[in-house]
């Protein structure tokens, strides 16, 4: 049997071209309602998801749709919580209509930014995933705080890295307000994908390599490019040996 990663994307934000994107992924992180998108929305793409046999998942946010959920927010653990915890009941809701079975939990942007450094706001975060359903998998950031808070409370946890996004020698994100925080062609991306799974390392955006786990790669859905990026990435991650498949809840 070949190796195994996910795919995922970032859906059901109401700016993407999602069924273009579906059919070259394994797993969707849906949109519920705070940053982007909405209840209809919602619906819409789980039963997209379902069509494709995609793994569904939450993608909570800060309520920020001003900002698309990529401004800072000071918080407290509380109410990081409970919007965590609303945002996946929602999301769920329209996942046990369809049938189907809600698979993981990310969360978006800033939100996912502070909970890969900030301790208290990843155990909330955390908490709140294991609350609603001890089975589901909590994604963070490859390494970070995130996936240690999961690991600690007993969750399934998938360490992610991007396929479109350079990043610091610390192994954080190059932050959006720097120009060369993209990688803003398909081979680029491809490069640096296949030096992940190949090598486990990942060149910083200042040179240095860095070791870096991937259980899972993401593609911005964002991107006005994305469809092709998808098409593209997938392509090259199987010539590349690994088969594209959703990790799978283990209970």
């Amino acid at each position: 049997m070949r190796p195994g990663i996910d795919f995922n994307c970032d859906l059901g934000e109401g700016v993407g071209d999602d069924a273009s994107i579906l059919p070259f992924i394994s797993s969707a992180s849906i949109a519920c309602g705070f940053h982007a998108g909405s209840p209809e929305l919602m619906r819409k793409t789980v039963n997209l998801c379902g069509e494709h046999g995609v793994a569904i998942g939450a993608h909570p946010s800060f309520a920020d749709r001003e900002n698309f959920g990529r401004t800072a927010q000071s918080i407290s653990p509380g109410d990081a919580y409970a919007l965590t915890l609303y945002q996946i009941g929602a999301l769920d809701a329209f996942v046990r209509a369809a049938g189907l079975r809600l698979n993981h939990v990310k969360p978006h942007g800033a939100f996912y930014n502070q909970a890969a450094r900030d301790r208290e706001l990843a155990d909330a975060v955390a908490s709140a995933v294991r609350d609603h359903d001890p089975g589901l998998i909590l994604f963070g950031l490859a390494g970070s705080v995130l996936t240690d808070a999961g690991t600690a409370l007993g969750l399934q946890v998938v360490h992610e890295a991007f396929a479109e996004r350079r990043y610091e020698a610390d192994a954080t994100l190059t932050p959006r307000n720097r120009a060369d925080a993209s990688i803003e062609h398909s081979a680029q991306a491809a490069m640096q994908v296949i030096a992940l799974l190949r090598d486990g390392a990942i060149t910083a955006r200042t040179g240095e390599l860095i070791p870096l786990r991937a259980d899972s790669i993401c593609l911005h859905g964002d991107r006005p490019d994305a469809a092709r990026f998808a098409r593209e990435l997938r392509t090259a991650i199987e010539n590349a040996g690994f088969e594209v498949r959703a990790p799978e809840r283990l209970r």
